[in-house]
């Protein structure tokens, strides 16, 4: 996955709670296995009318946020079920960053799995960044991960947590697969002295 260092883009706001998966993409969209090809269903039932037509005062129907890299939400986003194409859709709309008071836990993994970064902020600073962004012109954000400072076009600063582990397979541009990919070598080592120790569980395999 591409590695997330420093971010900076439009972030739009998203003043809602316990926005689930559902929402973020509707089931009719899940047939694709699939990363790309998603944007269209992003939001879709807030974005589009009955008729396909875009709902002109929907956030990512407006500019500048339609061409949002970062979202600004409230708690509990990510909600509901599983499913991997949330993240995937935002991804493909070009969102990597969002910046929210919580996370539902699967969805934030899901996350980090795809190479955007969920960052959690008390509600002053949620509150401070909304309002900062809705000013529309005002909207444009940088997130330093390294630092894990996001900072305003009025240079002011905020800070946030991150753990070490997601924070390096960030950097790196490392999901789980690439993890274990980089350790190929002891587990070919380790197969190896399997199929001599106890070849009975090798047979009829390659």
């Amino acid at each position: 996955m591409e590695k997330f260092i420093i971010l900076t883009g439009v972030a739009a706001p998203l003043p809602m709670e316990n926005v689930n998966t559902d929402m973020i993409i509707p089931k009719q969209f899940l047939k694709t296995i699939k990363r790309t090809g998603l944007r269209e269903g992003l939001f879709y039932e807030h974005r589009f009318n009955d008729q396909g037509k875009e709902i002109e005062d929907f956030v990512l129907n407006r500019s500048p946020y339609h061409k949002a890299k970062i979202l600004i939400t409230e708690g509990n986003f990510g909600c509901g079920s599983s499913r991997e194409h949330a993240p995937w859709a935002l991804l493909d709309f070009g969102i990597r960053c969002i910046i929210a008071l919580s996370f539902a836990d699967i969805f934030r993994n899901n996350c980090f799995q795809n190479g955007i970064l969920p960052i959690t902020l008390p509600q002053e600073d949620i509150d401070r960044l909304m309002d900062g962004v809705e000013r529309g012109t005002n909207a444009v954000l940088t997130v330093d991960l390294e630092a894990q400072t996001i900072t305003g076009p009025d240079d002011s600063s905020i800070s946030f947590d991150i753990d070490p582990f997601h924070k390096q397979c960030l950097l790196e541009g490392h999901d789980n697969i690439a993890l274990t990919m980089k350790k190929k070598d002891k587990i070919a080592d380790f197969e190896a002295q399997q199929k001599q120790e106890q070849p009975w569980q090798w047979i009829g395999q390659a």
